[in-house]
């Protein structure tokens, strides 16, 4: 027995090994399925998942341990790509070690930024029960309608859709994205007593709709699809007053160990044919525009410039700026007024 364990120590030595840090839930079956287990047959390389944290909580970890929080790649969004740039606490990446960034649309990439590589973009909907509403909502004001009182579930601040939906009813009610955000937080104030509370898990927030406690509320529609596969009495809009793009990334944090095989695992997910079964797993759009996509997925995702074009989309280092004092006039003037 002894001698056969020491057979297998050369093999353990040499082996290498990458630490993935990302979301759970129906995320984590389709990354392991569509990229991860494709990427270790194909590298040798082991993959660890680990399904911890939200983006800003990722992004907080990291910058608490000064770009070592014992993860090699991260799974966040543009907004975190650009401050962790700034901070100097991610990588920047580049063509010659990762070849296919070339391959992404330029003016989305450019969004996130020299440290992050745009591997999805979805965009935030209006996800509703088909079997509980007799009128289907087609703009944010309709959350505020008297039949969803009680029926609305709201994400914590500390979830990026919270931000988006305060932009968005900001520009409903006749505000900005940033600027002249007043109006966004007074929609956002009547919004929470129709609530039932926030939640700051994706999880958390569709169980809510799926078992019918919660009859509309904002998503992302890549989840909202999903949903719809499901075959459960769920739709999503985009509303007609637009919305605004989660444009995610990956990311390498300063301090990672195993930097190589994280490049090397970035690169992998943007391959062609990865985007194309990351797209068609998740149901979520792309930065590759060469991707080969059933027409009915194509019409519902973010997969090209002009699709990109009608979103709205604030500036991000801006953003980035305004969300420690949102987030306190967030706690002050909307959760106070919940159910």
């Amino acid at each position: 027995m002894y001698a056969a364990f020491a057979l297998c120590l050369p093999q353990l030595a040499h082996g290498e090994t990458l630490v993935v840090n990302s979301y759970g839930g129906p995320y984590e079956t389709i990354i392991r399925q569509a990229i991860i287990e494709p990427f270790e047959r194909k590298t040798g390389i082991d993959v660890i998942y680990d399904a911890v944290g939200s983006a800003a909580q990722d992004y907080a970890k990291i910058k608490a341990t000064k770009g070592r929080p014992g993860f090699d790649v991260v799974v966040m969004t543009a907004s975190q790509s650009l401050q962790g740039c700034r901070d100097g606490l991610l990588d920047r990446l580049d063509v010659a070690s990762i070849p296919n960034l070339a391959s992404l649309t330029t003016s989305l990439q450019e969004v996130a930024g020299s440290c992050g590589a745009v591997h999805e973009v979805q965009y935030m909907s209006l996800l509703y029960r088909t079997d509980k509403l007799a009128l289907a909502p087609s703009s944010w004001k309709d959350l505020l309608r008297p039949d969803l009182a009680g029926k609305v579930v709201l994400p914590t601040f500390q979830n990026v859709m919270a931000v988006y939906l305060l932009e968005m009813m900001s520009v409903t009610e006749g505000g900005g994205l940033i600027d002249n955000i007043d109006p966004g937080f007074a929609a956002m104030a009547r919004l929470a007593k129709q609530s039932i509370g926030f939640e700051q898990s994706s999880a958390i927030l569709e169980s809510y709709i799926k078992d019918g406690t919660v009859w509309a509320m904002p998503f992302w529609n890549g989840r909202a699809q999903l949903l719809v596969d499901e075959g459960l009495p769920v739709d999503y809009v985009r509303p007609r007053e637009g919305t605004i793009p989660l444009i995610a990334t990956l990311n390498i944090p300063v301090g990672a160990e195993h930097k190589a095989a994280a490049r090397s695992f970035i690169n992998f997910f943007l391959e062609k044919a990865s985007q194309e079964a990351w797209v068609a797993g998740y149901k979520v759009g792309s930065a590759r525009a060469d991707l080969e996509i059933p027409e009915a997925l194509r019409r519902r995702q973010v997969t090209s410039q002009e699709d990109l074009s009608s979103l709205k989309l604030p500036d991000l280092t801006k953003l980035g700026d305004k969300l420690p004092e949102w987030g306190e006039r967030w706690d002050r003037d909307v959760v106070s007024q919940a159910r």
